[in-house]
């Protein structure tokens, strides 16, 4: 057995390293991943799988760009690291800050630089509060979640976000982050209220925000966080009508309107940020993955010119006292500028649009099995939710493990991503190729026929 196999690293991983979602079992015979390119990636004993996931849905130009890795290395050579704190900046963090006024929605013109996503949403959550307390408003603290809402795992981002498996160990939660029930098409548990309801479900579900506002008390809310498309939730994309109707009722009861768009930014969905698809305008973004594709750690949040002017005009005690070392980093400036190149220079995003076209309609001729209850995707990001009754849309028992029994079909036969449960999620790189697409579905296919039968 060679020195560098899978068994002897993982061996060699026991012994020093504790894990994200550490879990000992999963440990056991994990992929020691050595080298990737393009939409493939090959562990320490040369077994090539496909990425499913691009990575943790970022590395969105795929890997091996060359040309990322000469952009950290220039800057690295010349100025790796400089505080970004007031008073200080670097022309990385600048052009940067530029490049993405440029496309970012129309009212979002200032950034703060983080080194990932949860530090972006505590980032936003901090500011919807520090807002409220500027505009003689300290009572509104609470942010509003949902259900199977993902925002990081830090105290404040793990509080507001709404899977539930999160919590225990880590309780009491922060106080202030109440969660309503998500915009899920599949499995939305709203009705009309009498026969002269005429709400459409997206309607309805947009209104529990509202309820949610009331029932807490609008002086009590400072915003609501969310996601576009629920991304590790399991792909929930919501009726078209809910996000024109939650923006209309964050500006009833001013409470502001936090896009949690880690994972749908630049591109995943087809438009740079997926709000557009909409139309609605947030009042602050939060965005991370896909702005350097995984090359270099960096986030930020995008903040709307009323909040920017807030922050540039407070002193003294009400300075905006919010700090992160990295902020600003050079080297990850330059990387994202770099990615960003990339994206537009090569069309990725367009080629994105067009493979989630393939990649959603190749899926869909899973439906028929008599275990797949839901097909759904938006953009180049998809799921399949597996289920023990059709009928009745009724979960398989979690001992039954069978998302997991199917993950693991998968991996055999070469496609590598991450589950919620039951529901099997996809969001290749947007260089994956036609042909690799198209195994991707194979794959689950065959795999799901494997464990549940045809």
């Amino acid at each position: 057995m060679s020195e560098t196999s899978d068994e002897l690293l993982a061996a060699r991983d026991r012994v020093v390293l504790l894990h994200s979602l550490h879990n000992r079992a999963l440990g056991q015979h994990p992929h020691v991943w050595t080298r990737g390119q393009g939409a493939l990636l090959w562990d320490a004993n040369g077994r090539e799988f496909l990425d499913g996931l691009a990575g943790l849905w970022n590395v969105i130009v795929g890997h091996g760009r060359r040309e990322l890795a000469d952009a950290a290395a220039q800057q690295m050579s010349t100025l790796a690291y400089a505080t970004a704190y007031a008073g200080s900046s670097s022309r990385p963090a600048i052009e940067l800050g530029e490049r993405l006024a440029e496309l970012f929605y129309p009212n979002i013109r200032r950034f703060f630089f983080t080194s990932g996503g949860a530090e972006a949403n505590e980032t936003a959550i901090k500011t919807a509060r520090y807002f409220a307390k500027l505009n003689g408003h300290a009572g509104k603290f609470k942010v509003i979640g949902r259900h199977w809402g993902y925002h990081g795992t830090t105290l404040a981002a793990m509080s507001a976000t709404g899977i539930s498996s999160y919590w225990p160990m880590f309780e009491p939660r922060v106080p202030g982050f109440p969660h309503i029930e998500s915009p899920y098409p599949y499995r939305f548990g709203g009705a009309p209220r009498g026969p002269d309801d005429r709400r459409t479900p997206g309607e309805m579900a947009a209104d529990l925000l509202e309820e949610a506002i009331v029932r807490e008390g609008a002086d009590t809310v400072a915003a609501f966080l969310a996601e576009p498309v629920q991304g590790a939730g399991g792909v929930i994309v919501p009726p078209d009508d809910y996000w024109p109707r939650i923006r209309q009722i964050c500006d009833r009861h001013q409470v502001l309107l936090i896009a949690d768009e880690v994972i749908t930014g630049f591109g995943r969905t087809g438009p740079w940020f997926a709000l557009e698809r909409w139309g609605v305008e947030p009042d602050l973004v939060t965005f991370a993955k896909g702005i350097t594709s995984g090359y270099f750690p960096l986030g930020g949040v995008g903040v709307r010119r009323e909040i920017a002017d807030a922050i540039d005009a407070a002193s003294g005690p009400q300075t905006w006292m919010h700090a992160f070392t990295y902020s600003g980093h050079p080297t990850g400036c330059a990387v994202a500028l770099a990615n960003l190149d990339l994206v537009e220079r090569e069309g990725l995003r367009q080629r994105a649009a067009v493979s989630g076209e393939r990649l959603l309609g190749g899926l869909q001729t899973l439906a028929g099995h008599p275990h797949v209850g839901d097909v759904r995707g938006l953009g180049l990001m998809a799921a399949v939710e597996l289920v023990a009754d059709k009928g009745s849309k009724a979960e398989f028992p979690p001992e039954l493990a069978i998302g997991a029994k199917v993950h693991e079909a998968t991996q055999r036969r070469g496609l590598f991503t991450r589950l919620r449960g039951d529901v099997y999620n996809l969001a290749p790189c947007y260089v994956t190729t036609e042909a690799q697409i198209d195994r991707m579905v194979s794959i689950l296919g065959d795999s799901i026929d494997e464990v549940l039968g045809k």
